[in-house]
């Protein structure tokens, strides 16, 4: 399909998706949204074995476009619960859901929805500019897109209110400080460390990688014997797969592996 508000390709086995509205900071609107789950719709089966979500000029994502909900004057309000259900809890699911692991490269502002669709992403790399902002309580909202969820498991209780309740900046170095984000590069290194593991990523043993994401994630609603029965089961399972035998194979023989992915 034509896009209009994100640029989208797949080479060399890695996805690129950018958010390409950099006259309103890449925020969303209706038809943002729609590209986008288009895009995420096309990956599996499009041969990418990892995907790079950016942002175009300035920043990441700034959220939802508040110009796509004015009200006119005696006119109804925008119903916010219908765009979550419709949209942004769509979007996080279909990120995590991916059989592939997922990249932010977050090039400078990301706030209020852009924060947490970049924290649904497995690796988060920002540039050294960039920050994140939780900005909900500037406009009497809670946190969404996952945002109420992320935040206490990756920074705790304390942090993720004073995020939350006070929306202020938190800073890419600061935010790799508290386990928030992966890693903080200088701004002129980001496009060059994102795809250098994009490319890692991409001739990497994708099936192996893509349940190691999702046995981690779902560690968080099993006890410790339930989780040792799922890496049993993964296991079996993995050990059935072709990059399996081909990384046993490359190790005997002392030679890079050559894994497809299957």
């Amino acid at each position: 399909m034509s896009y209009q508000c994100i640029l989208f390709e797949v080479k060399e086995g890695v996805a690129r998706l950018t958010f390409n509205r950099p006259e309103r900071l890449n925020s969303f609107n209706t038809q943002m949204h729609g590209e986008v789950r288009a895009a995420l719709a096309a990956i599996p089966g499009s041969g990418a074995r990892v995907l790079v979500i950016s942002g175009a000029g300035r920043g990441f994502c700034a959220g939802q476009d508040l110009n796509d909900r004015a009200v006119a004057p005696g006119g109804a309000p925008p119903d916010l619960a219908d765009s979550i259900e419709k949209y942004y809890k769509p979007l996080v699911l279909a990120l995590r859901s991916l059989p592939m692991p997922v990249i932010a490269a977050v090039n400078g502002v990301a706030a209020g929805a852009g924060a947490n669709i970049a924290l649904a992403c497995d690796l988060v790399i920002a540039a050294r500019s960039a920050n994140f902002v939780q900005a909900f309580s500037k406009l009497g909202l809670v946190p969404d897109s996952g945002g109420t969820w992320f935040l206490p498991r990756l920074v705790g209780t304390a942090r993720a209110l004073g995020l939350t309740l006070l929306g202020e900046k938190l800073s890419a170095e600061q935010a790799v400080s508290w386990g928030l984000i992966w890693r903080c590069v200088e701004d002129g290194e980001l496009a060059g460390v994102v795809e250098g593991l994009a490319r890692q990523l991409a001739v990497a043993p994708t099936r192996g990688l893509a349940r190691t994401r999702q046995a981690i994630y779902e560690s968080w609603g099993r006890t410790l014997e339930q989780q040792l029965d799922t890496e049993r089961d993964y296991q079996g399972e993995l050990g059935r797969t072709a990059d399996y035998a081909e990384g046993v194979a490359a190790f005997a023989a002392k030679r890079a592996p050559n894994f497809t992915g299957r």
